[in-house]
């Protein structure tokens, strides 16, 4: 159709001028635009799940420009600056937590803040980053497949963080974080004898982790499994989010008009169930269409990834894009009661600064190491 287009037309002209842009500013036009429609939607949907509450509305929109600059500055540095300062913003991100762990600011039970009068925010976020592009950094310039020691020091690079995420106590971030750190391992190559391996000691360490775990967590997997023993207390979240989903059909009640959200029988409507309030109020087929948005997200950046120009960046490339794969399906998973409740937010639509900063920041440095590939080889 383009094809079609006068060489001088105003609509070539346009197309012309934008894609220009995007190469100067090292952005991917089909991926910038997929994330552009889901928090476009994102926003929509936050409004009905606020209550209509205009000013927590604009604090979104603010922090979602905020996230927006994030990943605009991220995409202009350099692949080379990005593999050298991971290991310091590993360090950093280790320091801070151990800072949480003696001096966080203490809410809803949880110690997960730094307060800088200014400002609070998350130190565990940064580990999101962190982690797997310090493992892609250890493994850069080391043979492939990993040998044992080196998936043990990966291990070790993982788990520090980890452990202190969980300790705070927030089980669904340390578990993102984890997650985005094997992924990196995986996407490495693995030998099957330490896939094995590793499968036999995760199965070891549930007992474990069991045991260090808090008795509302216990309680969130013992739920899980029976929502109906605890309907008032651990089981009502699961609860009244299967029944905003079932209520809403295919077509939902209508935007603003969702019953249980409307009427707070849901908790958390604008953060980590999100996801009912979509299904309450527009159906089942929004949340289908949303559920392809999230897979056309991860397979572009998959896409992107296996054009990367070194192992460092397929690594990190790979690793984000599957960990925003985690981010949905934990997410419309615990919703949907398949998985245990756990504070992940859905990705780019629950309300919220921190999360939605560290997102954009993965693709924005997805997307430096994928078009600054392309300038080399030009």
């Amino acid at each position: 159709m383009l094809a079609g287009l006068h060489p001088n037309s105003p609509t070539r002209r346009t197309l012309s001028a934008s894609a220009q842009l995007l190469r100067r500013f090292h952005l991917d036009g089909p991926l910038l635009g997929l994330l552009a429609t889901v928090i476009t939607f994102g926003l929509f949907v936050l409004y009905s799940a606020t209550g209509e509450n205009i000013g927590q509305w604009l604090s979104q929109l603010e922090r979602l420009l905020l996230a927006l600059l994030t990943l605009v500055l991220l995409a202009q540095v350099p692949p080379p600056w990005l593999r050298r300062i991971s290991p310091i913003l590993y360090g950093v991100g280790v320091v801070l937590l151990l800072l949480v762990a003696v001096h966080g600011s203490v809410g809803k039970g949880a110690q997960r803040w730094l307060d800088l009068r200014l400002f609070r925010f998350q130190p565990s976020e940064i580990m999101k980053l962190a982690v797997p592009m310090m493992c892609a950094w250890y493994v850069h310039e080391r043979p492939l497949p990993p040998s044992l020691r080196d998936v043990l020091v990966l291990m070790v690079i993982i788990l520090v963080p980890a452990v202190l995420i969980a300790k705070q106590p927030d089980l669904g971030t340390a578990l993102l974080v984890a997650s985005a750190g094997l992924l990196v391992v995986f996407l490495a190559g693995l030998s099957t004898a330490v896939i094995i391996a590793g499968a036999l000691g995760i199965a070891a360490a549930v007992p474990i982790a069991w045991h260090f775990m808090r008795d509302y967590q216990r309680n969130r997997v013992l739920t899980f499994l029976d929502p109906s023993q605890d309907p008032l207390g651990a089981g009502y979240h699961s609860i009244q989010s299967q029944i905003a989903l079932g209520s809403g059909g295919l077509f939902g009640k209508g935007w603003t008009h969702g019953s249980q959200a409307q009427l707070e029988f849901l908790p958390e409507r604008s953060t980590d169930f999100i996801f009912a309030v979509i299904g309450e109020e527009l159906g089942l087929v929004i949340q289908f269409v949303l559920l392809l948005l999230y897979l056309a997200i991860v397979a572009r950046s998959l896409y992107l990834s296996v054009g990367a120009q070194n192992t460092y960046a397929r690594l990190v490339c790979g690793s984000f894009a599957l960990t925003f794969f985690v981010y949905a399906f934990v997410n419309t998973g615990m919703v949907s009661g398949i998985l245990p409740v756990v504070g992940v937010p859905l990705p780019l639509i629950s309300y919220g600064g921190t999360a939605m900063v560290t997102l954009l920041a993965s693709f924005g440095i997805l997307m430096s190491l994928h078009r600054h590939r392309q300038l080399v080889g030009a």
